[in-house]
């Protein structure tokens, strides 16, 4: 599938068929993870693959009883290095947080990757950071950023609303029209 064609296509899929992911169409989705820019290149980045159905389940319960993420087939649970960030500098009044950041991207990476290849995937943000890492034996210096269940999906839904164009566009400075 193309590029844009993917990224038209994505939808948060919160119901997955009991199928299972071919081990070489995971490892693309991976891939297009590992392949993410980061910050300084640092790659602040681990990934842990989940198929084990109790532990599928035991992070469900981690993440506010959402029950569907045990239907995926895999859950991809993202993780940021605060120290492989903080070798950047970076201005006093910057707020930005690499070692969140750039798994984000990574994760972005995986779920275009994911929807090119037919797959379903949808990104849980809602969890229980210090479950989630007793469950994965994750150490306490790393963060969990996000978790992505990842499967054959078995709803449809329509694409959600989004703004206008015009209304998150400007040209050289803000409220400025862009006119393409």
């Amino acid at each position: 599938m193309d590029l844009f064609k993917a990224i038209e296509k994505r939808r948060s899929i919160r119901k997955f068929k009991p199928c299972t992911i071919a081990n070489s169409e995971l490892k693309m989705i991976l891939e297009a993870g590992r392949l993410a820019p980061s910050g300084g290149n640092r790659q602040p980045w681990y990934f842990i693959v989940v198929r084990e159905a109790k532990i599928k389940e035991a992070l469900a319960n981690a993440s506010n009883k959402q029950k569907f993420i045990a239907e995926a087939n895999a859950v991809i649970v993202a993780l940021g290095d605060p120290k492989a960030s903080t070798k950047l500098t970076y201005s006093l009044s910057d707020t930005r947080i690499p070692h969140k950041q750039d798994p984000m991207i990574a994760i972005e990476h995986m779920v275009l990757a994911a929807t090119a290849l037919g797959y379903g995937t949808c990104w849980i943000g809602a969890f229980n950071e210090a479950e989630v890492k007793k469950i994965l034996k994750i150490p306490e210096d790393l963060a969990v950023i996000a978790l992505l269940p990842v499967g054959v999906p078995d709803e449809d839904p329509p694409a959600r609303p989004r703004k206008a164009f015009s209304e998150i566009f400007f040209k050289d400075s803000y409220g400025v029209p862009l006119e393409l």
